[in-house]
């Protein structure tokens, strides 16, 4: 049987076959949108940096499955168990203060229409990034009709404008 798959999929080395390069391509989208779709709706939704490593580890691996870099199904395995430590991190992250290691927290920009310049400046927000945010989400233009705004962990900035 192994020697058929061998055949199917090509040995672990720069001598596959462009077909055989073809259907690992095809083998290793479906196996990452299972394993994805296994993992949770979180894992590239709201991108915090634990989403986001995940992200790029899963693509590095994955790819070095379909080019024969790397051994294919032990590449495989090694992606859901990574899955997996995704899920078990975001769970454990939900149910601890540990949750603000692996995600991060907010930090706040704005404060009853005042710019905090002091966290802006740690975070590298411009005022000009701050002027964005008000505009897309916050449906004003004036800094004073803004109660808070909030660099989110996922990046995104939040504004909740005065009632």
């Amino acid at each position: 049987m192994e020697m058929y798959i061998r055949e199917f999929i090509g040995p672990d080395s720069d001598a596959i076959t462009w077909w055989q390069m073809c259907i690992r391509g095809v083998l290793g989208f479906i196996f990452a949108l299972i394993i994805i779709r296994a993992g949770d709706k979180r894992i590239f939704g709201k991108s915090t940096a634990l989403d986001v490593v995940l992200g790029i580890i899963l693509g590095s691996n994955i790819s070095r499955a379909i080019t024969a870099n790397a051994p294919f199904f032990p590449v495989f395995i090694t992606s859901a168990l990574l899955v997996f430590l995704h899920w078990l991190l975001a769970k454990l992250s939900c149910h601890s203060k540990f949750g603000y290691l692996v995600k991060g927290h907010e930090f706040q920009l704005i404060k009853n229409g005042r710019m905090l310049q002091d966290e802006m400046n740690k975070h590298h927000i411009t005022a000009n990034d701050l002027n964005e945010a008000m505009r897309t989400n916050g449906s004003t233009l004036k800094v004073e009709d803004v109660e808070a705004a909030f660099l989110e962990r996922s990046g995104n900035i939040s504004v909740i404008t005065k009632k």
